[in-house]
């Protein structure tokens, strides 16, 4: 899809880039369209391009030699990856794999405009370089939390951050943590016992959730 500038001036952080850099990303990208479940990029590839996402979102993770997998964060619109960002300054490989959960609308800026960019343009490196701060402190609290918590914290973190019925199975969760799906149904069960929760065929339903962020933090 062609891209124009009544469309990149809809999608911060792009429509707060100054109007001669939009014209330029206007020029030189296209909207590209992915369809869910499709990967994006993969360990060990080249990094070419950025996406700027004007619709869906990302899962970034970590698979290790044993199959089991980490979620390191999600990109949405608005959002940049610092995975990414990272690659492209240094012409390193990717770290980690990226794939799409719904169907995602970007604009993909070639590795040598961005280079350019980055280089040349205040506006676009501070943009850049603030994402990747932010992000940055996720994944330190990421760390923190995997080195620092156990399990079972960890899943009742991540319980309380969901809104409405959490509908994913086991293996999702246990890919989301980390860990292996026996370990996390247990805990489900054990979480059930207690009252906290209800569990259902790939759904999950908090009924008590100050009982989860007490035993998150700790203090029951």
């Amino acid at each position: 899809m062609p891209m124009d500038l009544a469309l990149l001036q809809t999608h911060p952080p792009l429509a707060l880039l100054p109007i001669p850099i939009q014209e330029q990303i206007v020029r030189q990208c296209q909207v590209i369209t992915i369809p869910a479940r499709t990967l994006v990029f993969d360990d060990g590839h080249a990094c070419q391009a950025l996406p700027f996402l004007l619709k869906g979102s990302i899962r970034v993770f970590k698979q290790g030699e044993n199959g089991r997998e980490i979620s390191l964060y999600r990109v949405k619109p608005d959002e940049l990856c610092i995975i990414t960002l990272s690659c492209l300054m240094g012409g390193t490989p990717y770290p980690a794999t990226g794939v799409t959960e719904s169907e995602v609308e970007a604009v993909a800026l070639p590795r040598a405009l961005f280079l350019t960019l980055i280089s040349r343009e205040p506006s676009f490196r501070d943009m850049a370089f603030a994402h990747y701060s932010s992000r940055l402190a996720e994944l330190m609290q990421l760390v923190e939390a995997v080195t620092f918590q156990k399990l079972d914290q960890r899943l009742a973190e991540w319980l309380v951050q969901q809104e409405g019925p959490i509908l994913v199975s086991h293996q999702q969760m246990a890919d989301e943590l980390g860990s292996v799906r026996e370990m996390i149904s247990r805990l489900l069960k054990q979480f059930e016992a207690n009252g906290w929760i209800v569990l259902g065929r790939k759904q999950v339903e908090i009924v008590n959730r100050s009982a989860l962020l007490a035993y998150k933090t700790g203090t029951m």
